[in-house]
């Protein structure tokens, strides 16, 4: 067997929990309400994100969530969680696995699942990062701290089991997966953001438009931290720093 998408594109499956339970270790600095709002916002730049990669023929995003809030890409697909079934131990390996199932529902396509907390995700990232795995029958990528996943891959004919979830990088090493980190820094599509910190690196490396709003509306004091004041050039809502993120139509007013 070998590796690569080949003639036929790849079929992203993106799990993303509800809202109202996601980004826990965002609090208890962070209201309830600032983090489902901050993890819509990630969802949706990353769907957006990723849908608009070359290659990518499906994107199947798995959720508990009644409403994601906006509009979706043309060839974005939701598969509903059970109620409760990701909120629960074990609950993100189900969602997995019931989008995989979707997606190879006719056939072992190529299938890569992509983490829905992406904000900074730049396409261009994630098409180099494709290519390299369609050269391996299974590949991941491990997230900034390289201890997690935010890609795993498995190429046309490749059975797929990914093992996100703590300490996933040294499970996906231990089970075959080619580690891509080396390939290219892949600084975007490795920043997952749970923390503070990890907001303030992914403002840093831009975002996409509805993370940039979304943390500007809260700009006035639900986030706590000073890097996410009005006045912070890394504030999306400072009109001579406008969101940076590839994906954001505003650039093109921003020469």
């Amino acid at each position: 067997m070998t590796g690569g998408a080949g003639a036929i594109g790849w079929t992203l499956v993106v799990p993303v929990k509800a809202f109202s339970a996601a980004k826990t270790r965002l609090g208890p600095a962070v209201p309830a309400e600032a983090r489902a709002a901050l993890a819509r916002a990630f969802a949706l730049d990353t769907i957006t994100a990723a849908r608009a990669a070359r290659g990518v023929e499906r994107v199947i995003v798995v959720t508990g969530e009644v409403d994601l809030g906006s509009p979706l890409p043309a060839g974005v697909e939701l598969v509903r969680e059970a109620p409760g079934v990701g909120d629960g131990p074990g609950g993100l390996t189900a969602a997995i696995d019931d989008g995989i199932r979707v997606a190879r529902a006719g056939g072992l396509v190529p299938v890569a699942v992509l983490l829905g907390d992406l904000p900074s995700l730049r396409t261009s990232e994630l098409e180099f990062a494709l290519e390299a795995a369609s050269r391996h029958p299974l590949a991941f990528i491990a997230d900034a701290d390289g201890t997690g996943t935010t890609l795993a891959t498995a190429a046309e004919g490749a059975p797929m089991r990914p093992a996100f979830g703590e300490q996933s990088a040294a499970r996906h090493r231990e089970a075959g997966f080619a580690d891509l980190a080396g390939d290219a820094p892949f600084a975007s599509l490795r920043r997952d953001v749970d923390t503070i910190e990890a907001l303030e690196q992914s403002l840093r490396l831009g975002v996409g438009a509805r993370t940039a709003e979304t943390v500007a509306a809260l700009a006035d004091g639900a986030l706590p931290h000073t890097a996410f004041s009005p006045s912070s050039p890394q504030n999306p809502s400072n009109s001579q720093n406008p969101p940076t993120h590839p994906t954001d139509p505003r650039r093109r007013s921003h020469p």
